[in-house]
C-alpha cells in the first residue's frame, strides 16, 4: 500500500477538525445548559422534548385563564358583598317603618333612605369591570342589564346564560352570574309569602293583619301549594284553593267537614302545612293570599316598600295595608337577602376550586419540567470530564499535526 505526503497530511487534519467538533460540541452544551442541542443529538429525546413542550405550553395557557377568571370571581363576590349589605339595610329600616307609632312624615323620611338604598342597589346590579363590560349582563355585557321602564320600574334586559372560561382540560367554569340569577329569584328553599289584596288586585278594605305565615310541617301533602283565605263576613271565612274552590275540613274534629270557619282574631290559621296570625276585623270579600316564594324582582319589592311609605294612612284600611305590605316585603326582602348569599357561596366555591386547580397546574408543570431536564438538560459534572478529555484530545491532535509538518517520506530514502 502507497501511504503519500498528502494522505498523511490529511489523515491528521481530518482528526483534528473532528476533535475539535467533539470538543466545541460539548463546550456549547455546557453554555446551553442543555445536553440535547439539535435534535441530532438524541432524535427520540427531541420529539419527546416537543410534546412535553407543548403541554406545558397549553398547562400556562390554563394557569392564564385562571387568573382571569379569578380576577372576574373575586369582582362580583366583592360587588355581591355590598349588595347583601344594602338589602340588610333595607331590611332593617323596613323593620323600623312598621312601628305603629310613626308618623306619615316618618315614614316619609324612612321612604327618602330606602329610595337612597335602591338607587345604590341598582348601581351595584349596573357595575361594570376592568373592561367596560356589564358584570351581571352575562352574554350581553355591552349594555346596563337593568333599565327602569316606561312605569320607572326597574327590569331586567340581559342574557339569561353567562359566559364560560376553559380553567383547565375538563373543567370550563362560569366566570359570573346574570343579574337574573342574582336579584330576580329566589333559593330552592324559601318558604311561604303572604299578600293582602282582593281577588280583582284591589286593597282590601277590612284592617286585618297578618303575621307569618310559618312552616309547620313540611311534609304534609299540601304544602307548596298556594292558599287563599276568603272573608266571605265580618267573622267568617273560606280556605279556597289554587283553583279558588272552598275546600271542607274538619277544623272541630267533629266528624263534619265544614268549608266556612268562625274568624277568631289573634287565633292561627293552619292548613296545608303552615300557619298564619290574624289580627284586626276583615270587610267581605277580602283575601290573603299565602303561596310559595315565586321568582321576584327585588327591585319591584322596594319599589312596592316606597310606594307603601310614602302613602298617607288616615284609616283603620290604610294602616291595614301598610303593615300587610311591608310584612311581605320583609319577607321578600329576606328570601332576595338569602339569594343574594346563595350566589355568593357558589362564587366562593368556584374560587376554591381554582385554588385547587392551581395546585393541580404547580404539580402537574413540576412534573412536565422533571420530564423535560430528563429528556434535554445537561449532567455538568459528566459534561466537564468530557470537555476536559475533548480538549486534551484536541491537544493532542494538534501536537500530532504539528509535528506531522516537519516529516516527509524523502527523509526515509
Amino acid at each position: 500500500m502507497r501511504i503519500s505526503t498528502l494522505t498523511m497530511f490529511e489523515s491528521s487534519l481530518s482528526t483534528m477538525n473532528r476533535q475539535q467538533s467533539d470538543f466545541m460540541k460539548v463546550g456549547q452544551q455546557i453554555a446551553s445548559g442543555r445536553r440535547v442541542v439539535n435534535p441530532s443529538d438524541d432524535p427520540q429525546a427531541a420529539s419527546r422534548a416537543v410534546g412535553v413542550s407543548q403541554s406545558m405550553a397549553v398547562a400556562q395557557q390554563y394557569a392564564d385563564a385562571r387568573i382571569t377568571a379569578r380576577n372576574a370571581l373575586s369582582q362580583e363576590e366583592s360587588v355581591l358583598n355590598s349588595a347583601s349589605d344594602s338589602i340588610a339595610s333595607a331590611k332593617r329600616l323596613i323593620v323600623q317603618a312598621a312601628n305603629g307609632t310613626l308618623s306619615d312624615a316618618d315614614r316619609a323620611s324612612a321612604a327618602s333612605e330606602l329610595q337612597g338604598i335602591y338607587e345604590n342597589l341598582l348601581g351595584q346590579a349596573n357595575v361594570t369591570n376592568g373592561n367596560g363590560s356589564y358584570l351581571f349582563g352575562g352574554h350581553k355585557d355591552d349594555a346596563p342589564p337593568f333599565v327602569k321602564g316606561a312605569d320607572g320600574r326597574v327590569i331586567y334586559q340581559g342574557a339569561s346564560a353567562v359566559r364560560g372560561q376553559q380553567v383547565d382540560s375538563s373543567r370550563q367554569m362560569p366566570v359570573g352570574d346574570t343579574g337574573s340569577d342574582v336579584f330576580t329569584s329566589v333559593h330552592s328553599g324559601a318558604g311561604y309569602v303572604a299578600q293582602a289584596q282582593r281577588a280583582d288586585g284591589s286593597q282590601n278594605q277590612g284592617s286585618v293583619v297578618f303575621t307569618g305565615p310559618t312552616r309547620v310541617d313540611a311534609s304534609d301533602p299540601g304544602y307548596g301549594k298556594t292558599y287563599t283565605l276568603h272573608f266571605t263576613a265580618s267573622d267568617k271565612y273560606q280556605i279556597l284553593d289554587e283553583n279558588n274552590a272552598p275546600i271542607s275540613i274538619d277544623m272541630d274534629n267533629d266528624g263534619t267537614p265544614e268549608s266556612e270557619f268562625d274568624y277568631v282574631p289573634g287565633k292561627k290559621v293552619s292548613y296545608g302545612g303552615i300557619s298564619i296570625t290574624l289580627e284586626g276585623t276583615p270587610a267581605v270579600d277580602d283575601e290573603i293570599v299565602m303561596a310559595k316564594a315565586q321568582d321576584q324582582n327585588i327591585f319591584t319589592t322596594l319599589e312596592n316598600a316606597i310606594a307603601s311609605l310614602n302613602t298617607t294612612t288616615d284609616t283603620d284600611s290604610a294602616k291595614a295595608a301598610l303593615q300587610n305590605t311591608l310584612s311581605t316585603v320583609n319577607r321578600q326582602l329576606d328570601n332576595g337577602l338569602d339569594n343574594v348569599l346563595t350566589v355568593r357561596a357558589s362564587v366562593g366555591a368556584r374560587l376554591n376550586e381554582l385554588d385547587t386547580l392551581d395546585a393541580v397546574g404547580s404539580n402537574r408543570k413540576v412534573n412536565y419540567e422533571q420530564t423535560m431536564s430528563d429528556l434535554v438538560d445537561l449532567d455538568y459534572a459528566q459534561a466537564i470530564s468530557d470537555y476536559t478529555l475533548r480538549q486534551v484530545g484536541l491537544q493532542a491532535s494538534q501536537k500530532t499535526f504539528v509535528d506531522m509538518q516537519s516529516m516527509s517520506l524523502f527523509d526515509q530514502l
